[in-house]
């Protein structure tokens, strides 16, 4: 099969699924709800390589407006290591850079075998994201918990920007009203204090986002989403930057599955990491 024959372009609804279901297969273990959100928050981001008339990669170069992502680098097996991944790579960079506005920021979680490559590319790494899996708890939390969706969303928005760093309210909205997926809030003297999501993925459950302006509120709310997929097989993301984060992985029986590396092209974020106590997603940061 000759790869210089390969077309690179932007992919349709059902090949984007498709590529859920590699990033299944892959291991990534992506939430049953997340097709939805995902294509939603920016449909024009998701492209493949085509190969005769068979699609035969996949990547996302979704852009929230202020701040882009890429992921979901995926490559068929058989394919690998021949130098289409690599062309295809940059190739998603450049049209990506052609979408954004001069200097915006762009992020990815990617493997660590692959970390040199994207260094190569221009990508300063962050810190280490790293999946932490266990079994999820059932109890009561250790402060009161709100539903999400009784809390102001602009409360809401303003938290998930300090903690991501740049505006992403069109995602967010979707995200925390996922049908398979539970959010909840902590408010103290009618300030939001933390807020977490739990949804169901093709195996067990994730936790993501957890942001937390304290350690208390971050074990209430992992407690309170927990118990809803108690006994359970749980993973939550952990920024390995936030040392109490990895404590509160650990005090929870968690431990480390897969990990990726944050890095960044352009200006990179000033975020709270004390806050964070799991991130959002892999695939769209």
């Amino acid at each position: 099969m000759d790869l210089e024959l390969a077309v690179f372009r932007q992919a349709t609804h059902g090949e984007f699924l498709r590529a859920l279901e590699w990033a299944a297969k892959e291991g990534w273990n992506p939430g049953l709800g997340d097709a939805d959100t995902f294509w939603h928050t920016d449909p024009e981001g998701f492209v493949c390589i085509e190969l005769g008339d068979e699609v035969v990669g996949t990547g996302s170069i979704v852009s929230y407006g202020t701040f882009a992502f890429m992921g979901f680098f995926i490559v068929r097996p058989d394919l690998r290591g021949q130098g289409l991944g690599a062309r295809f790579w940059h190739w998603r960079k450049a049209r990506l850079l052609d979408r954004l506005k001069p200097g915006t920021a762009v992020g990815m979680d990617g493997v660590f075998d692959m970390q040199d490559f994207y260094a190569k590319g221009g990508f300063v790494f962050s810190h280490r994201n790293l999946r932490m899996a266990g079994t999820a708890v059932g109890g009561t939390p250790s402060l009161p918990v709100t539903p999400l969706a009784e809390i102001p969303f602009e409360h809401v928005c303003a938290m998930d920007l300090r903690c991501f760093g740049f505006a992403r309210e069109d995602f967010l909205r979707r995200w925390i009203h996922e049908e398979h997926g539970v959010s909840l809030g902590i408010v103290q003297d009618g300030v939001l204090q933390g807020f977490g999501v739990i949804r169901e993925c093709c195996e067990g459950y994730k936790i993501g986002p957890l942001f937390a302006a304290s350690t208390e509120v971050a074990d209430a709310l992992y407690v309170a989403l927990s118990s809803n997929a108690a006994g359970q097989p749980v993973y939550l993301d952990v920024p390995e930057i936030n040392p109490a984060a990895m404590a509160l992985a650990e005090r929870y029986g968690l431990k480390e599955v897969f990990g990726c590396a944050r890095m960044y092209l352009g200006p990179a974020p000033q975020l709270p990491w004390q806050s964070i106590f799991g991130i959002t997603t892999f695939e769209l940061g």
